[in-house]
């Protein structure tokens, strides 16, 4: 096996190759630790070192650093891992480890993520954030089904009149097809818009 690239990542890390394919990142103490220089051979016994006593201890740190940081999902976790220049090998294990430790469980997260905005976003908006953080759209449905009664859309609904100042006893018909617009686009059903406006129009 031969160091066949050493590329300077920060003044202090540095990305190395061996045998033209990326391994790791490492420091600039540890290419001395090791004896890494570009063109040198790196013994199968010193890359295995490297691999499971510096970078798996580093990758689980860092992956246990960011859930501690803020709550994530297992692919969010993976992609911030990822741009910090860890193998996937490396990535998989350090998720084994962290999912080990219950510290990922994207059912309880997605659970969470409902819970804390139903009362305030449409169901679209939920699953359009849900879908962006990776979350498959058969996990989030089944969320839904169990987070979601038809009067949490009514609540959300009234919430949002409630921030837009939306009198019902003196709103003019302009005023009330912006309104209903407004929410149909954030993905409120009509039944729903109509309903939550009528009965605020009732008891105006």
């Amino acid at each position: 096996m031969t160091v066949t690239k050493i590329e300077p990542v920060t003044k202090t890390r540095y990305r190395i190759y061996v045998d033209g394919q990326f391994a790791f990142i490492l420091y600039k103490g540890e290419l001395s630790r090791y004896h890494i220089a570009e063109d040198e051979e790196i013994t199968e016994e010193t890359y295995e070192t490297i691999r499971t006593e510096v970078i798996l201890k580093r990758v689980k740190l860092k992956a246990m650093h960011l859930l501690n940081d803020m709550d994530r999902t297992e692919g969010q976790l993976r992609t911030k891992l990822g741009q910090g220049g860890y193998t996937e090998d490396m990535i998989d294990a350090a998720i084994d480890y962290v999912k080990a430790f219950g510290y990922i469980n994207d059912d309880a997260y997605v659970r969470r993520f409902i819970m804390g905005r139903k009362e305030r976003k449409s169901r679209r908006e939920i699953k359009a954030a849900l879908s962006q953080k990776g979350i498959p759209k058969e996990q989030i449905d089944a969320a839904m089904e169990e987070c979601y009664g038809q009067e949490d859309s009514q609540a959300a609904i009234r919430k949002i009149l409630e921030k837009k100042k939306y009198d019902p006893a003196t709103a003019q018909d302009a005023e009330k097809r912006r309104i209903m617009g407004y929410l149909t686009r954030k993905g409120f059903s009509y039944d729903d818009i109509r309903h939550v406006i009528q009965v605020s129009e009732w008891n105006a």
